[in-house]
């Protein structure tokens, strides 16, 4: 498969796509723009951010913010709040384990279950 190539069916915002499965752990794609995802975390799980056009805000509580551009790879650790935006269109893939929520325990208008993140 081609990554850049699965981009072309997202259509929305802030609404990552299952595009494969590692053991225990869910890669996804998805397009960033705006600022629409609430302050978050993931109680039990890491999540790893791997960028592939343009700049991504990263946004860690108690840290300074960073601008990520294609090729940085950011994780955030279990636990931490964070959230993430982009001024521009801003593609990205993820690493999650599989039990990882969308928005944590914060639900959202951008809110996806799992069966609305898979293909």
């Amino acid at each position: 498969m081609n990554i850049i190539e699965q981009f072309k069916d997202i259509k929305d915002y802030f609404s990552p796509k299952i595009i494969a499965e590692v053991n225990d752990q869910y890669v996804k794609i998805a397009k960033i723009k705006g600022e629409d995802i609430p302050w978050h975390n993931h109680e039990n799980e890491d999540e790893l951010f791997y960028i592939l056009e343009g700049n991504l805000l990263m946004e860690v509580e108690k840290e300074a913010n960073r601008t990520l551009k294609a090729g940085d790879v950011f994780v955030v650790p279990k636990g931490v709040n964070h959230r993430v935006s982009a001024k521009e269109e801003c593609s990205i893939m993820l690493i999650e384990t599989k039990s990882t929520k969308h928005t944590g325990e914060i639900k959202s208008p951008i809110t996806k279950s799992i069966q609305e993140q898979s293909y």
